[in-house]
């Protein structure tokens, strides 16, 4: 039995190998894009390393694509036939039991398992990162902040995990709206480990609930090195900086960082895909022309209509689709959420129905242009959006969209509520909904509410 970086045993017995492995639990931590050369050198030299393919199947599940199922399945496989060979502890196979239960389309149970683990065991920073992960996943981040608070007491100013916890701190702050503590603790995270690129973005998170978007580029300038060495989590933080750029009114900046870094590498990953979409969708709301930049987008979504392992990635793959108006693989993707959502039997299929189905409903009339029922399915689906995972900042291009479908429609009042009940959870207000506010007023006064700007 040996002991990794933050103090856990397991049952590698090379010195390489651990070394490995503590590359791949840091490299975890601080998304760094070289862990799965790390995971799979381990796996290399110890290829009976139960809790290793564990991992690796947990790591294929984060991804959220269908096809990584089987290289899912086949890791748990070896993983047991690994622990059938030699007995391993305790703490480990739960590892194993987490990635049985998230295959069985159950990842709140996952959770449970990664929980028993930081009961007997609140210093293992991989279980706490895997939560954290998962409940992000679920959009639970209440939970998200209670499993961090649970195991904060344990970790010793020099843990190595240590700034990776505050920084998931951070997020879980911000998340449930301490904003103010979310910045210290996002703060300090960064100041403790340079490349913790979780922590600085749960700032920038900060900076767009409290519409503070000069404060958040001033944030980010001079800190790339916090997350260059990221993998695509690096898309998703300059993400954050186009938002910013966005509020402040200044699109050629926006368009640049999309063609120059948030596309750079044109992947198929659903999160990269939801970066683009959002961001397009929001620059659209705002009256600008995106040219062709829909196109590639709307491919990538066409092969993506059977997925279904998140209905976060659905609802954005279908922005791309409405974008390009590509109307089978539209018909497509409805009837397989449709049909998924009537099984209902995990966690996924429970979030196609709810709120997997209005949302899809809404932003399908969205892209036809019809406001009225849109506004109406999305408002359906607004209460139970949480569910759909992603965070705060990135749900808002629906409410964005539920605002300006309603605004569409002529329905003043509601939509003002939205906007009462989006500024009270932000703690301020941002330059969308103070466009939006005059649009109501000049509305009440006699002009036109549809004058949104629409594409």
């Amino acid at each position: 039995m040996k002991q990794d970086v933050f103090g856990q045993m397991n049952s590698l017995t090379r010195a390489d190998s651990i070394e490995a492995w503590n590359g791949v639990l840091l490299g975890f931590m601080a998304h760094a894009a070289v862990t799965p050369q790390h995971l799979g050198k381990v796996l290399e030299l110890e290829p009976d390393f139960a809790l290793g393919h564990a991992t690796k199947g947990l790591f294929m599940l984060l991804l959220g694509r269908r096809e990584l199922h089987p290289v899912a399945a086949d890791a748990l496989k070896t993983a047991d036939a690994a622990m059938a060979k030699q007995p391993v502890s305790l703490r480990e196979r739960h590892y194993a039991e987490a990635l049985r239960h998230w295959l069985a389309g159950n990842p709140s149970l996952a959770v449970q398992e990664f929980e028993a683990v930081l009961r007997d065991h609140p210093q293992d920073s991989l279980a706490m990162k895997l939560s954290h992960a998962t409940r992000f996943v679920l959009g639970d981040c209440a939970g998200m902040r209670r499993s961090i608070e649970r195991v904060i007491p344990a970790y010793e100013p020099d843990h190595p995990g240590r700034g990776y916890l505050l920084g998931c701190h951070a997020f879980a702050l911000e998340e449930t709206g301490a904003y103010e503590k979310a910045e210290i603790a996002g703060r300090q995270a960064l100041w403790m480990v340079s490349d913790d690129a979780w922590g600085l973005h749960a700032v920038a998170h900060v900076h767009d609930m409290t519409g503070n978007a000069k404060q958040g580029l001033d944030w980010l300038a001079g800190r790339e090195a916090a997350w260059s060495h990221c993998n695509n989590f690096r898309y998703h933080v300059w993400w954050h900086k186009a938002l910013m750029h966005l509020d402040l009114g200044q699109i050629d900046q926006v368009l640049d960082l999309y063609d120059s870094e948030i596309r750079k590498d044109r992947t198929d990953d659903y999160r990269d895909i939801s970066n683009a979409t959002s961001l397009l969708m929001r620059l659209q709301l705002e009256g600008v022309h995106v040219g062709d930049r829909w196109q590639e987008l709307a491919d990538l979504s066409a092969a993506r209509t059977e997925d279904g392992c998140l209905i976060f990635a659905d609802l954005h793959y279908l922005l791309a689709l409405c974008g390009e108006n590509r109307s089978e693989a539209i018909s497509k993707l409805m009837q397989r959420i449709h049909r998924d959502a009537k099984l209902s039997d995990n966690d996924t299929t429970r979030r196609m129905s709810d709120p997997g189905v209005e949302a899809a409903l809404g932003l399908e009339a969205f892209g036809d242009a019809q406001y009225g029922r849109a506004f109406d399915h999305l408002c359906a689906a607004r209460g139970s959006l949480q569910r759909a995972g992603g965070s705060h900042a990135q749900r808002d291009v629906f409410e964005r969209i539920t605002i300006d479908a309603g605004l569409r429609a002529g329905r003043l009042d509601a939509v003002e509520r939205i906007l009462d009940d989006r500024r009270a959870k932000r703690s301020g207000e941002d330059n969308f909904a103070l466009a939006r506010r005059a649009l109501i007023d000049a509305a009440r006064g006699g002009q036109d509410a549809k004058s949104v700007p629409a594409e």
